[in-house]
């Protein structure tokens, strides 16, 4: 079973991964325009949205993002500390993280995340609860913070 889950969702590959993929871009849906509407995007702003895959031209992207927006893949990320910083490297003063990840699934509590949050640089942390739309959505923590 935990091998179908890693070939669905973790590593997807395959007609499994296809599904998963299928299955988390529906389940995911309504977080992500919540995300968005939160983050009040405006037309001129530069916007990094982290997903599974590498990140790939963000490497010599020094301060040139405005928003970025990651929605339930905090979890798995391998090392967070590392990621927040890395994001607060390449986000410009002033820049938007909004952050939602199933609350169940977190690793730490939604606080102990923004304490790490802020660690990285991040100032006027917020962190909150919400309830996406759908029988099967469960509760995400939520979290947004500015680029000191």
């Amino acid at each position: 079973m935990t091998e179908m889950l890693d070939r669905a969702f973790g590593h997807p590959r395959g007609l499994l991964g296809r599904l998963g993929g299928a299955v988390m871009a529906h389940g995911n849906a309504a977080t992500e325009r919540h995300v968005t509407e939160v983050a009040r995007i405006m037309p001129e702003e530069t916007v990094l949205i982290i997903s599974s895959d590498p990140g790939p031209g963000t490497e010599r992207d020094d301060a040139s993002i405005d928003v970025v927006l990651s929605v339930n893949n905090v979890q798995l990320w391998e090392d967070r500390v590392a990621g927040f910083a890395e994001l607060h490297r390449v986000m410009r003063p002033g820049g938007r993280l909004l952050l939602s990840a199933h609350d169940r699934w977190l690793p730490v509590s939604r606080h102990a995340l923004a304490t790490e949050v802020e660690a990285a640089g991040f100032t006027d942390l917020q962190t909150w609860v919400w309830e996406p739309p759908g029988v099967f959505s469960t509760l995400a923590a939520q979290l947004r913070a500015i680029r000191g």
